[in-house]
Parts: structure tokens; sequence; C-alpha cells
């Protein structure tokens, strides 16, 4: 069985739990979702509720609580995200299970538009919404580093992006001087992968869905907390898992989300590529699994997570 044919639901996550905090930069305050974990604990954080209020999209309530718009919608297939009905009942899964692999430095996960910091020498982690490359213009995979950061930084948009904006009647000039019609918004920084940044944004509506050139977006509130928190070297890993495994108080749970649409991606969000994950995590013995909930969790892609024991 392969679920790739399902159609795409959309993303939503507020995040709560063992430990939140604000972090508070050399020019002011800024919010950041923080997080403590432990040995033997994989998911942070708890499922949240809220309600819409009048005039405002999912959009509008994501950016409140540090969500990216698909992520919202992920987790309310049934209300319209931009005009869902005032007064509705909105879910904010504020749970995530932390990406797989080594837990230092950042990971990004494309499947989940989502960036974790792990903050050296602490069990702490830092999340954040993220917009990555659109079809056509993919953010690479792989491992690298920051290799600088800079503040109010001009854009030099390469040919490609001024024959695209040419074709369209908008003439980009050879460099856009940092201000507020800057797309690389007031911070950005520089990475191993030449040719892309991960950066701020003067488009918060691009954050938390596929609309960058392939850079990767953050909040302008977001960017800025990062950049005081990330120093040059930082290692850097950029995945793609639209399924994450972890535990939980001796319990295991699954968080599901749509693959990209990439043809490399396809499969990745299978049936048997799920019992491979189950397979490597618990050496074989599936009678720790509820089978029907494992396949259920993973058909709704609801975006966080789900017990499977």
């Amino acid at each position: 069985m392969n679920i790739w044919t399902k159609k795409a639901m959309k993303k939503i996550y507020l995040l709560t739990g063992l430990f939140a905090s604000f972090w508070v930069n050399a020019m002011g305050s800024a919010q950041a979702l923080t997080f403590s974990y432990s040995r033997g604990q994989d998911v942070v954080g708890h499922i949240q509720t809220t309600y819409v209020e009048s005039g405002e999209s999912l959009g509008d309530i994501g950016r409140r609580q540090d969500m990216g718009v698909y992520e919202m919608m992920e987790a309310n297939p049934h209300l319209d995200p931009w005009v869902p009905q005032a007064g509705a009942e909105v879910i904010v899964p504020a749970q995530f299970i932390l990406p797989p692999g080594p837990r230092e430095g950042i990971v990004l996960n494309l499947a989940e538009m989502r960036l974790y910091y792990y903050h050296p020498g602490e069990a702490l982690v830092s999340t954040f919404p993220v917009g990555i490359g659109k079809k056509g213009w993919s953010t690479p995979l792989g491992q690298s580093v920051i290799l600088g950061k800079t503040k109010d930084p001009s854009w030099t948009p390469p040919p490609s992006i001024r024959k695209e904006h040419a074709d369209r009647g908008d003439i980009l000039p050879a460099v856009v001087p940092a201000g507020p019609n800057n797309p690389l918004g007031q911070y950005a920084f520089r990475l191993g992968f030449p040719g892309f940044l991960l950066h701020g944004t003067n488009r918060p509506g691009g954050v938390g869905v596929r609309s960058s050139h392939g850079c990767v977006r953050m909040l302008p509130e977001d960017i800025k907390s990062l950049y005081y928190m990330v120093p040059v070297g930082t290692k850097i890993r950029i995945i793609h898992a639209p399924f994450k495994l972890g535990w939980k108080n001796g319990s295991l749970y699954l968080e599901a989300h749509q693959p990209l649409s990439e043809p490399k991606y396809r499969g990745s969000n299978s049936i048997g590529y799920l019992k491979q994950l189950l397979s490597k995590i618990l050496g074989g013995n599936y009678y720790h699994v509820n089978w029907s909930h494992a396949v259920e969790a993973a058909e709704q892609s609801s975006g966080y997570p789900v017990k499977i024991d």
C-alpha cells in the first residue's frame, strides 16, 4: 500500500511543553519556542486548541503561535484556511517529535518546513517554521555549516532570477540595498551550499510554504532571534523526513507529513517505508505497535505526534 496519491492535507503546530521561554537578544526581545528534552524522550510540547476570531485566517493564527501556513492547514483540514468560520475550534498541535539523526547544530526538515536548533552544551532545542524552495527551485539536501552572518544584508539577484522577473515586466536592479524592499529581510546566514542563504523576509506570508528560489526564509522575529543564538561555524543538516518516530514515557509515537512533490521523494511516505522505519527502531519486533493506528496516522498526515502502540 502506498499513500503517495493521497491528497496533500496541510500543516499546523504550536510548541509548548517541557520548557518554553522568551529569549532576549542584544537589540530587544524576540520570541523563540524553546524546549528541554531528555535521554529517551523524543517528543516535546503539548497539543493545544484555540478559536478563530472574526476576519482572521489560519495563517494569521499561525503567525501568532509561530506556526507556518501549511502546518496550520495540515492539522485542520476541515477548516477553510483563508476564511475559517469565526468561533471555530482550531487545533494547535504544540507537539513535535525531534528529527532523526544527531542532536546538534541546525536540523531543517523540508517535509515539515521546520527548523530545529540544538543549543550547544544544553539539552535545549529551539524550533521555527520556514519557507523553502518552490518546485523547480528545490532547497538542497545535505550537510554544511554556517559560514557567516550579516545584519541588514543587500541582495544581488542572480541572472536567472533577474530574467524571471524581467519576463513578468519587473526589472530588478543589479543590487537591492538593505531596507523594507529587500527580500532577504534584516538578517541573513551564509551557508556552505553555494548560492543558498538562510534569511528573513519582507513577505511573511512566504514562511511555512514553498515560496523561494531555494533559499530558506524565516519570519522577521524568528530570524532575529536565531541570529543572536547561532554562532558562525554551526553545523546545518537539511533532511526530508515525512515520517518521524519517537518515544515519550515508554510509548511510541508517529508524526506524519506529506512529502514534497518532486519525483525523488515519491514513496518516502509509503506504508512499506514506514515498516522499514519501525523495523529499525523496534528491532523487527512489531508486537509493540498497533498496526491499524500506525497506518491511520500515516494516511491522515495530521503533522503532529500520534501514539501508535
